[in-house]
C-alpha cells in the first residue's frame, strides 16, 4: 500500500523533506490509500493533448484530491506544484519533472465526469475495512449550494407545482446560463442552484454517501440512496419522515431516529414532540460538514455550470475531506 510508482523524488529533494518533516498530514494519507484500487478504471483516461506523453492516470487522480483539499483553482494547483516540494513528494514528481498544467487539469477532471462516484466509494470502502467506522449511526441531511451562475428572475407563486407535502416545489425553470440549476423555496424565500445530499457516520464523521441534484430535488426522493443498510440507526430531521422508509428501516433493521412529522388531523403527542427535540440535538452533527464544504474548501457557490461538472467537484472535496480525517485520526499500521 502506499504511493503507487509516478517518479521518485532524488537524493537532494528526500533530505530536504527529511530534514524540514515535509507534509505529515499528506504522507499518512499517501502510507493509508491504496491508491492502485482508487485508479481502478482510469487508465485509459488521458491528461495531455494529442501528440503529449499523458500523465499517469493515478498521479492525475491524487493532484485532483490534493486539489480539493487545499480549494485551489486550476492555475493556483499548477503554481502550488511548482513551488511546494511536499505537493511533489506527494505526487512522486521529482524537481526536474515535468508537472500538469492547468488546462491538464482541467481536461483529466473532464475526462473523469461521472467515475468521480466510483473514486469517492473507492475511498470510503478503503476507510470502512480499515475499522474506522463503527457505523452506529447515519446521520443524514441536505444543504444548497448557490449556482455559479446570477439567478434569473424567481417564478412566480402560480407557477410553482406542489411536492407531497404541499408545499410550492418549482418546475423546471430554463436558464440559458446554467439551464440545469433549479429553484427551490426554503425560508420564505427563492433559492437558484444546486442541493448536495450527505450521509455521515456519526462518530467517525466519515461521509459515506453523497447525492448532488438540482435544487428542487426534495430531501425524501434520494433518501433511500443515502441509507447504506449496515448502520445500526438512522437520524435524520422529519423531511424525511415518511411510512414506507420506516417500513424500509424496520426490514432492514435498522433503528428508526428519524424525527416525526405531524399533521393536521394528527398532531405530535407530547412524547413525540421530547423525541423530536432529542433528535435534533444528535442529528445536529452533521451540520459542521456543509460549513465545512462551503467555508473551508472553498464550495459556498457551485464552481461550474452543469450537474455534472459540479457533482465531480463535491464528491472529490468530500473524498479529500475524508482522508484528511481518517489520516488525523487513524494510527498507521506496521
Amino acid at each position: 500500500m502506499g504511493r503507487g510508482k509516478a517518479g521518485q523524488l532524488g537524493f537532494a529533494e528526500s533530505e530536504i523533506v527529511a530534514r524540514d518533516g515535509g507534509n505529515k498530514m499528506l504522507a499518512r494519507i499517501d502510507a493509508l490509500v491504496d491508491w492502485d484500487e482508487v485508479a481502478q478504471g482510469l487508465g485509459d483516461l488521458r491528461s495531455g493533448k494529442i501528440g503529449r506523453t499523458p500523465f499517469e492516470p493515478k498521479m492525475m487522480m491524487k493532484a485532483l484530491l490534493l486539489q480539493r483539499l487545499y480549494a485551489l483553482s486550476d492555475p493556483q494547483m499548477e503554481e502550488a506544484i511548482k513551488d511546494r516540494l511536499s505537493f511533489r513528494a506527494f505526487l512522486g514528481l521529482g524537481l526536474g519533472e515535468a508537472i500538469p498544467d492547468h488546462s491538464t487539469l482541467w481536461r483529466f477532471r473532464e475526462g473523469l465526469g461521472e467515475r468521480c462516484q466510483a473514486v469517492f466509494a473507492e475511498i470510503v470502502r478503503q476507510i470502512e475495512t480499515s475499522g474506522f467506522v463503527l457505523k452506529q449511526g447515519t446521520l443524514i441531511d441536505a444543504s444548497l449550494v448557490r449556482a455559479a451562475v446570477n439567478a434569473p428572475k424567481p417564478p412566480a407563486d402560480g407557477d410553482l407545482e406542489r411536492d407531497a407535502e404541499g408545499k410550492p416545489a418549482s418546475k423546471l425553470v430554463p436558464s440559458p446560463n446554467d439551464p440545469e440549476a433549479n429553484w427551490t423555496r426554503k425560508d420564505g424565500g427563492y433559492h437558484f442552484g444546486y442541493k448536495l445530499h450527505v450521509a455521515m457516520d456519526r462518530n467517525s464523521r466519515i461521509v459515506r454517501r453523497a447525492v448532488f441534484t438540482p435544487a428542487n430535488v426534495n430531501e425524501s426522493a434520494v433518501a433511500d440512496a443515502l441509507i447504506v443498510g449496515d448502520e445500526a440507526q438512522v437520524l435524520a430531521d422529519k423531511a424525511y419522515d415518511s411510512k414506507e422508509r420506516s417500513a424500509r428501516l424496520i426490514q432492514l433493521g435498522i433503528d428508526n431516529g428519524i424525527m416525526r412529522r405531524g399533521h393536521r388531523y394528527k398532531p405530535l403527542t407530547r412524547r413525540e414532540i421530547a423525541r423530536n427535540k432529542m433528535l435534533s440535538r444528535l442529528r445536529g452533527a452533521i451540520e459542521p460538514i456543509f460549513a465545512q464544504v462551503k467555508n473551508v474548501h472553498g464550495l459556498g457557490r457551485a464552481r461550474y455550470r452543469g450537474l455534472k461538472r459540479n457533482t465531480a467537484a463535491f464528491l472529490l472535496t468530500l473524498a479529500a475531506m475524508n482522508l484528511k480525517r481518517w489520516a488525523r485520526c487513524q494510527p498507521l499500521t506496521a
